[in-house]
């Protein structure tokens, strides 16, 4: 997608590519990637397994370095950990000795900030996620959904520029997938996060995304960039509509016609 002129991308890509090096030779996780993200915008992956999509996101966040091609946010070229990230993973890497809480607040210590400082952000994201009375229990007493709402809270108590999201839905079952998928987006539409969110759900991309950005199989690249144009927060009632079946099916004949359906 263009950016209007002179608009500066939060995030931009410009012929990314990976290559990891092996015993049995190279392997080509990614190939001239390019894509351009407005800031405030929500901006759905979607490919088939092993596509780069990760490690695409591994890219950004600084976690690992292109083998070629440059990566910018907010203007600035990413050569290590970006400091203003929060980052959610399929797994929420809740710590169980500490309570709700503190584990929103476990981000905060880790960046050498105060605590205290960040407590009322804290108290108001959990109860915006629907966890009000949980602040000092713990893990272990919560569901899957209810500690990957704690997880996503953690990764914006420091309020980041960017929320980066490694497929957080992928082990839940399907009631708790869809509140949380309207969750999300109820949230992501009161913050005006700019978010990457990676997933192999086409539904659950064109629910949640502004685009839908799709990538092909191994070596990955762009080979489509739909724009979602209905409305934000959306609720479930979005998914029964003809212009929501219209989106999934256009990205289902593209995946077809790259031999991956």
């Amino acid at each position: 997608m263009d950016l209007q002129a002179g608009a500066r991308a939060a995030v931009e890509l410009s012929a990314v590519q990976k290559t990891f090096l092996s015993a049995r030779g190279a392997i080509h996780a990614l190939t001239q990637t390019s894509l351009a993200i407005r800031p405030g915008q929500f901006v759905s992956i979607v490919g088939p397994s092993g596509c780069g999509k990760s490690t695409l996101l591994s890219l950004i966040a600084g976690l690992d370095a292109p083998s070629a091609g440059k990566i910018l946010i907010e203007g600035q070229e990413v050569r290590g950990p970006h400091e203003s990230l929060g980052v959610v993973f399929q797994r929420d890497l809740l710590l169980d000795w500490r309570t709700v809480m503190d584990n929103v607040l476990l981000q905060v210590e880790m960046r050498g900030l105060l605590p205290k400082a960040h407590a009322s952000t804290a108290r108001e994201l959990l109860d915006m996620v629907g966890l009000q009375g949980f602040h000092g229990r713990y893990p272990r007493e919560l569901s899957g959904g209810m500690r990957q709402r704690v997880a996503i809270c953690r990764a914006l108590v420091h309020n980041p520029l960017l929320l980066l999201m490694d497929e957080p839905f992928g082990a839940l079952d399907a009631m708790s997938r869809d509140r949380l998928n309207v969750d999300l987006n109820r949230i992501c539409s009161e913050t005006k996060k700019t978010v990457i969110f990676i997933t192999h759900s086409i539904a659950e991309a064109v629910f949640l995304g502004d685009r839908v950005v799709v990538m092909s199989s191994r070596p990955g690249r762009v080979v489509a960039d739909i724009d979602i144009e209905a409305p934000h927060p959306r609720d479930l009632s979005f998914r029964e509509s003809p212009e929501f079946a219209g989106y999934v099916r256009r990205v289902r004949t593209i995946f077809e016609a790259e031999g991956v359906l």
